[in-house]
Protein backbone atom coordinates (compact mmCIF):
# COMPACT_ATOMS: atom_id res chain seq x y z
CA UNK A 1 0.00 0.00 0.00
CA UNK A 2 1.20 3.49 -0.84
CA UNK A 3 0.94 5.91 2.09
CA UNK A 4 0.87 9.69 1.60
CA UNK A 5 1.61 11.46 4.87
CA UNK A 6 0.50 15.08 5.20
CA UNK A 7 3.40 17.45 5.80
CA UNK A 8 1.51 19.16 8.62
CA UNK A 9 0.54 15.98 10.50
CA UNK A 10 1.45 16.03 14.17
CA UNK A 11 2.38 18.59 16.80
CA UNK A 12 1.93 22.27 16.05
CA UNK A 13 4.24 24.87 17.58
CA UNK A 14 1.84 25.68 20.43
CA UNK A 15 1.59 22.04 21.51
CA UNK A 16 5.35 21.47 21.26
CA UNK A 17 5.90 24.59 23.34
CA UNK A 18 3.42 23.51 26.03
CA UNK A 19 4.98 20.06 26.33
CA UNK A 20 8.48 21.52 26.52
CA UNK A 21 7.42 23.95 29.26
CA UNK A 22 5.72 21.25 31.32
CA UNK A 23 8.49 18.66 31.00
CA UNK A 24 11.21 21.23 31.70
CA UNK A 25 9.36 22.21 34.88
CA UNK A 26 9.60 18.63 36.17
CA UNK A 27 13.37 19.20 36.46
CA UNK A 28 14.08 15.57 35.66
CA UNK A 29 11.54 14.24 38.16
CA UNK A 30 12.55 16.48 41.06
CA UNK A 31 9.46 18.67 40.70
CA UNK A 32 5.72 17.94 40.53
CA UNK A 33 3.91 19.71 37.72
CA UNK A 34 0.16 20.29 37.89
CA UNK A 35 -2.04 21.32 34.96
CA UNK A 36 -5.54 22.76 35.19
CA UNK A 37 -7.23 20.14 33.01
CA UNK A 38 -5.34 18.32 30.24
CA UNK A 39 -2.32 20.24 28.98
CA UNK A 40 -3.21 19.17 25.43
CA UNK A 41 -6.06 17.14 23.91
CA UNK A 42 -4.39 13.78 23.36
CA UNK A 43 -4.95 11.01 25.87
CA UNK A 44 -1.95 8.91 24.88
CA UNK A 45 0.45 11.86 25.14
CA UNK A 46 -1.06 12.87 28.47
CA UNK A 47 -0.36 9.36 29.77
CA UNK A 48 3.30 9.75 28.80
CA UNK A 49 3.43 13.17 30.45
CA UNK A 50 1.89 11.70 33.62
CA UNK A 51 4.73 9.17 33.73
CA UNK A 52 7.13 12.12 33.52
CA UNK A 53 5.50 13.81 36.52
CA UNK A 54 2.98 16.10 34.79
CA UNK A 55 -0.31 15.64 36.65
CA UNK A 56 -3.68 16.76 35.31
CA UNK A 57 -5.97 18.11 38.03
CA UNK A 58 -9.34 19.80 37.87
CA UNK A 59 -11.21 20.51 34.67
CA UNK A 60 -10.54 24.27 34.19
CA UNK A 61 -13.70 25.04 36.21
CA UNK A 62 -13.42 23.11 39.49
CA UNK A 63 -11.83 24.59 42.57
CA UNK A 64 -12.19 22.22 45.53
CA UNK A 65 -10.43 19.26 43.89
CA UNK A 66 -7.55 21.47 42.77
CA UNK A 67 -7.02 23.15 46.11
CA UNK A 68 -7.19 19.77 47.90
CA UNK A 69 -4.45 18.26 45.74
CA UNK A 70 -2.27 21.35 45.71
CA UNK A 71 -2.52 21.75 49.49
CA UNK A 72 -0.61 18.48 49.83
CA UNK A 73 2.15 19.62 47.49
CA UNK A 74 5.42 21.22 48.49
CA UNK A 75 5.55 24.80 47.13
CA UNK A 76 9.30 24.51 46.73
CA UNK A 77 9.03 21.43 44.49
CA UNK A 78 5.79 22.08 42.61
CA UNK A 79 4.74 24.11 39.58
CA UNK A 80 1.28 24.90 38.23
CA UNK A 81 1.20 25.13 34.44
CA UNK A 82 -1.56 26.91 32.51
CA UNK A 83 -2.76 24.62 29.72
CA UNK A 84 -2.16 25.25 26.01
CA UNK A 85 -5.79 26.28 25.51
CA UNK A 86 -5.39 29.24 27.86
CA UNK A 87 -7.49 30.39 30.82
CA UNK A 88 -9.72 33.34 31.57
CA UNK A 89 -8.37 36.27 33.63
CA UNK A 90 -10.50 35.23 36.61
CA UNK A 91 -9.28 31.64 36.39
CA UNK A 92 -5.70 32.85 36.12
CA UNK A 93 -6.06 34.92 39.29
CA UNK A 94 -7.56 31.96 41.12
CA UNK A 95 -4.77 29.60 40.07
CA UNK A 96 -2.12 32.16 41.00
CA UNK A 97 -3.69 32.49 44.44
CA UNK A 98 -3.01 28.84 45.28
CA UNK A 99 0.54 29.52 46.36
CA UNK A 100 2.51 27.59 43.75
CA UNK A 101 4.91 28.87 41.11
CA UNK A 102 3.04 29.29 37.84
CA UNK A 103 4.19 28.84 34.26
CA UNK A 104 2.09 29.86 31.29
CA UNK A 105 1.89 27.28 28.46
CA UNK A 106 -0.93 29.07 26.63
CA UNK A 107 -0.49 28.76 22.87
CA UNK A 108 0.84 32.09 21.57
CA UNK A 109 -1.87 32.13 18.88
CA UNK A 110 -4.56 31.83 21.56
CA UNK A 111 -2.79 34.55 23.51
CA UNK A 112 -2.99 36.84 20.49
CA UNK A 113 -6.76 36.30 20.27
CA UNK A 114 -7.09 37.09 23.97
CA UNK A 115 -5.14 40.31 23.39
CA UNK A 116 -7.41 41.30 20.50
CA UNK A 117 -10.52 40.72 22.59
CA UNK A 118 -9.10 42.62 25.57
CA UNK A 119 -8.06 45.56 23.41
CA UNK A 120 -11.51 45.88 21.87
CA UNK A 121 -13.25 45.34 25.20
CA UNK A 122 -11.28 48.32 26.56
CA UNK A 123 -12.76 50.35 23.70
CA UNK A 124 -16.26 49.23 24.74
CA UNK A 125 -16.73 46.76 21.89
CA UNK A 126 -18.99 43.75 22.28
CA UNK A 127 -17.09 40.60 21.33
CA UNK A 128 -18.61 37.71 19.41
CA UNK A 129 -16.55 34.51 19.35
CA UNK A 130 -17.29 31.94 16.66
CA UNK A 131 -16.59 28.50 18.09
CA UNK A 132 -17.64 25.76 20.48
CA UNK A 133 -19.04 27.33 23.68
CA UNK A 134 -17.92 24.30 25.72
CA UNK A 135 -14.33 24.27 24.48
CA UNK A 136 -11.74 25.40 27.07
CA UNK A 137 -10.13 27.81 24.60
CA UNK A 138 -13.44 29.58 23.99
CA UNK A 139 -14.31 29.60 27.69
CA UNK A 140 -10.97 31.22 28.45
CA UNK A 141 -11.26 33.78 25.63
CA UNK A 142 -14.75 34.83 26.68
CA UNK A 143 -13.31 35.94 30.00
CA UNK A 144 -11.43 38.76 28.24
CA UNK A 145 -14.61 40.32 26.85
CA UNK A 146 -15.31 42.29 30.02
CA UNK A 147 -18.80 40.88 30.42
CA UNK A 148 -19.77 41.96 26.88
CA UNK A 149 -19.25 38.76 24.95
CA UNK A 150 -21.21 36.09 23.12
CA UNK A 151 -20.29 32.74 21.60
CA UNK A 152 -21.93 31.46 18.42
CA UNK A 153 -21.21 28.14 16.73
CA UNK A 154 -23.63 28.45 13.81
CA UNK A 155 -26.24 30.66 12.18
CA UNK A 156 -28.97 29.36 14.49
CA UNK A 157 -27.06 30.76 17.45
CA UNK A 158 -26.83 34.12 15.67
CA UNK A 159 -30.61 34.20 15.24
CA UNK A 160 -31.02 33.82 19.01
CA UNK A 161 -28.79 36.79 19.87
CA UNK A 162 -30.37 39.93 21.30
CA UNK A 163 -30.07 43.23 19.46
CA UNK A 164 -26.49 44.23 20.21
CA UNK A 165 -25.93 47.97 20.48
CA UNK A 166 -22.66 49.73 19.74
CA UNK A 167 -19.44 48.45 18.18
CA UNK A 168 -18.97 44.72 17.62
CA UNK A 169 -15.77 42.75 17.15
CA UNK A 170 -15.90 39.18 15.82
CA UNK A 171 -13.12 36.63 16.28
CA UNK A 172 -12.99 32.85 15.96
CA UNK A 173 -11.71 29.90 17.89
CA UNK A 174 -8.20 29.24 16.56
CA UNK A 175 -9.17 25.85 15.09
CA UNK A 176 -12.25 26.88 13.08
CA UNK A 177 -12.79 25.97 9.42
CA UNK A 178 -11.90 28.97 7.27
CA UNK A 179 -14.91 28.47 4.99
CA UNK A 180 -17.28 28.04 7.93
CA UNK A 181 -15.98 31.16 9.63
CA UNK A 182 -16.42 33.17 6.44
CA UNK A 183 -20.00 31.93 6.01
CA UNK A 184 -20.94 32.58 9.64
CA UNK A 185 -19.36 36.05 9.66
CA UNK A 186 -21.17 37.00 6.44
CA UNK A 187 -24.46 35.81 7.88
CA UNK A 188 -23.76 37.77 11.07
CA UNK A 189 -23.03 40.95 9.11
CA UNK A 190 -26.44 40.81 7.45
CA UNK A 191 -27.88 41.54 10.88
CA UNK A 192 -25.00 43.63 12.22
CA UNK A 193 -23.44 45.25 9.10
CA UNK A 194 -20.72 47.28 10.83
CA UNK A 195 -19.18 44.33 12.65
CA UNK A 196 -15.37 44.26 12.64
CA UNK A 197 -14.43 40.72 11.61
CA UNK A 198 -10.89 39.59 12.42
CA UNK A 199 -9.30 36.40 11.07
CA UNK A 200 -7.95 34.62 14.16
CA UNK A 201 -7.69 31.09 12.76
CA UNK A 202 -4.12 29.99 13.41
CA UNK A 203 -1.72 29.31 10.57
CA UNK A 204 -1.16 25.69 11.63
CA UNK A 205 -4.89 25.01 11.40
CA UNK A 206 -5.11 26.52 7.92
CA UNK A 207 -2.12 24.49 6.76
CA UNK A 208 -3.54 21.28 8.21
CA UNK A 209 -6.93 21.84 6.54
CA UNK A 210 -5.29 22.64 3.20
CA UNK A 211 -3.22 19.46 3.38
CA UNK A 212 -6.37 17.32 3.57
CA UNK A 213 -7.30 18.48 0.08
CA UNK A 214 -3.70 17.95 -1.05
CA UNK A 215 -3.95 14.29 -0.01
CA UNK A 216 -6.99 13.89 -2.23
CA UNK A 217 -5.29 15.71 -5.11
CA UNK A 218 -2.25 13.43 -4.82
CA UNK A 219 -4.39 10.35 -5.40
CA UNK A 220 -5.41 9.12 -1.98
CA UNK A 221 -8.40 6.76 -2.19
CA UNK A 222 -9.10 7.02 1.56
CA UNK A 223 -7.89 9.24 4.41
CA UNK A 224 -6.88 8.25 7.93
CA UNK A 225 -7.11 11.01 10.54
CA UNK A 226 -5.23 10.29 13.77
CA UNK A 227 -6.03 12.14 16.99
CA UNK A 228 -8.26 12.52 20.02
CA UNK A 229 -12.02 12.23 19.57
CA UNK A 230 -12.31 15.23 21.92
CA UNK A 231 -9.70 17.30 20.05
CA UNK A 232 -11.43 20.15 18.24
CA UNK A 233 -8.88 20.48 15.44
CA UNK A 234 -8.74 16.71 14.86
CA UNK A 235 -12.52 16.37 14.68
CA UNK A 236 -12.58 19.20 12.15
CA UNK A 237 -9.89 17.45 10.10
CA UNK A 238 -12.05 14.33 9.99
CA UNK A 239 -15.03 16.39 8.85
CA UNK A 240 -12.92 18.02 6.16
CA UNK A 241 -11.69 14.61 5.01
CA UNK A 242 -15.30 13.47 4.71
CA UNK A 243 -16.08 16.57 2.65
CA UNK A 244 -13.59 15.41 0.03
CA UNK A 245 -15.95 12.51 -0.64
CA UNK A 246 -13.28 9.95 0.26
CA UNK A 247 -13.76 7.29 2.94
CA UNK A 248 -12.47 8.64 6.25
CA UNK A 249 -11.11 6.67 9.19
CA UNK A 250 -10.83 8.79 12.37
CA UNK A 251 -8.81 6.87 14.93
CA UNK A 252 -6.93 7.66 18.13
CA UNK A 253 -4.55 4.71 17.88
CA UNK A 254 -3.62 1.91 15.48
CA UNK A 255 -5.77 -0.49 17.51
CA UNK A 256 -8.92 1.32 16.31
CA UNK A 257 -8.09 1.02 12.62
CA UNK A 258 -10.35 -1.33 10.64
CA UNK A 259 -7.67 -3.24 8.74
CA UNK A 260 -10.13 -5.25 6.64
CA UNK A 261 -11.80 -2.04 5.45
CA UNK A 262 -8.65 0.02 4.83
CA UNK A 263 -6.73 -2.71 2.95
CA UNK A 264 -9.17 -2.38 0.05
CA UNK A 265 -7.43 0.86 -0.96
CA UNK A 266 -4.07 0.94 -2.72
CA UNK A 267 -3.30 4.58 -1.86
CA UNK A 268 -4.12 6.04 1.58
CA UNK A 269 -3.57 9.54 2.90
CA UNK A 270 -2.65 10.06 6.55
CA UNK A 271 -2.99 13.22 8.58
CA UNK A 272 -3.20 13.98 12.29
CA UNK A 273 -4.33 16.61 14.76
CA UNK A 274 -2.11 19.26 16.31
CA UNK A 275 -1.86 17.28 19.57
CA UNK A 276 -1.06 13.91 18.00
CA UNK A 277 2.49 12.70 18.76
CA UNK A 278 4.74 11.31 16.04
CA UNK A 279 4.97 7.88 17.64
CA UNK A 280 1.25 7.30 17.00
CA UNK A 281 1.48 8.54 13.40
CA UNK A 282 4.60 6.47 12.69
CA UNK A 283 2.92 3.34 14.03
CA UNK A 284 -0.09 3.75 11.76
CA UNK A 285 1.96 4.59 8.67
CA UNK A 286 4.24 1.60 9.21
CA UNK A 287 1.28 -0.76 9.48
CA UNK A 288 -0.38 0.65 6.37
CA UNK A 289 2.84 0.33 4.35
CA UNK A 290 3.02 -3.35 5.29
CA UNK A 291 -0.44 -4.11 3.90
Amino acid sequence: MKVIRAKSAGFCFGVERAIEIATTCTDGGKCKVFTDGPLIHNRQMMERLTNCGVLEIGDYKSESSISDQISKASPENSVLVFRAHGVSPDRRKYLQSLGLRCKDATCPDVGKIAGIIKMHANKNYTTVIVGDPDHPEVIGLLGYAGGKGYVVKDTKAIDKLPDIQGDICMVSQSTMFTDDYNQISEYFKKRFPDTKVIDTICGATKERQKDVNVLAERGAKAIVVIGGKHSANTVKLAIMAQRTGLPCFHIETLGELDIDAIKKFDVVGVTAGASTPDFLIDEVCKKLEQL
